[in-house]
């Protein structure tokens, strides 16, 4: 079977073990740096699987040695955003925590692909392709999965119908300046311009872009770890199961939409070699100078840490 480690076991790591045990697709491995915790967690989650009729390994550790020859390591550790606070204070804190990590993971396993989660995103990919030397086909962020199903949801929830029927796209970088695109969301493949008026669609746009921020304001001691677990899933059973799935993801683009030496949300098809492929679709002007901002936000981040 697969393996897959998860970095850091905090809700979010905890809960992406819990969807990942699930699916029985994978070994998994928790590690966290507080004693006990990930051991905790494992247990109660291998106690968990006779009722689900579930066979996985589960193994928790405090060290990277159980981690040795991972396929996926998705990377979770570091601080959770506060309310107040905004991606770019966490910036230089969580750049030590995923330092630390990386160095680790790579020295166990050279052949793994890496799915970064830690806040703020794409920056924090771009810290991991440049800390571990993969290539960048192995080293992504989960976002636009995540940041699709809150605008996903809340397209269902004004027009009253199954979340199935629903498929929205978000692109650019993990934040405020993210951008949904209506044009080429849908409903049962009508385009949502077609079914709600420009103001309810602002309105869900809107929303979208602080969906996060909104969970935070409510939880006021956490950050959103449901949906972001989730959205993690989906793209390792993409990988692992090579199913060509396009994806909204954050990776490393080469020129691409015109931009260069950034991670940013964009579609790819996520595989067995992790990105084998980033579609370019066309923009409109105002779509593409959307895009242009939001990959600003993310060059500032990415130029304070000097990357």
């Amino acid at each position: 079977m697969s393996k897959v480690s998860i970095i850091g076991a905090g809700m979010t790591g905890a809960s992406t073990a819990v969807w990942l045990a699930g699916r029985e697709i994978a070994d998994l491995v928790l590690v966290d740096i507080v004693e006990g915790v990930p051991q905790g967690k494992s247990l109660d989650l291998l106690e968990a699987l006779p009722i689900l009729g579930k066979d996985v390994d589960v193994v928790g550790s405090n060290g990277y040695e159980a981690t040795a020859g991972s396929d996926i390591v998705v990377i979770t550790a570091g601080f959770p955003r506060k309310p107040g606070m905004s991606r770019d204070d966490l910036l230089r804190t969580n750049y030590d925590v995923i330092r630390a990590v990386v160095e680790a993971v790579v020295k166990y396993s050279p052949n793994a692909i890496l799915i970064m989660v830690t806040n703020p995103l794409d920056a924090m990919a771009q810290a991991a392709l440049k800390l571990s030397g993969f290539s960048r086909n192995r080293v992504l962020g989960m976002a636009g999965v995540l940041d699709s199903a809150r605008m996903s949801t809340f397209v269902a929830m004004e027009l009253g119908v199954s979340v199935e029927n629903v498929h929205s796209f978000v692109l650019g970088g993990h934040g405020d300046d993210m951008v949904p695109l209506p044009r080429y969301s849908t409903v049962a493949g009508i385009p949502l311009p077609d079914l709600l008026p420009p103001e309810k669609i602002a309105a869900i746009v809107e929303r979208t872009r602080k969906g996060g921020a909104e969970i935070v304001n409510l939880l006021k001691t956490g950050s959103a770890y449901y949906a972001p677990s989730a959205a993690v899933v989906e793209m390792v059973e993409a990988i692992l199961k090579d199913k060509k799935k396009i994806l909204p993801c954050s990776v490393y683009l080469d020129g691409e939409y015109g931009i260069k030496g950034l991670f940013v949300g964009v579609p790819v098809k996520l595989g067995a070699r992790g990105v084998e492929q980033i579609l370019e679709i066309r923009l409109t002007p105002e779509e593409k100078a959307a895009l242009e901002k939001s990959a600003a936000s993310v060059r500032e981040l990415v130029q304070v840490l000097g990357l």
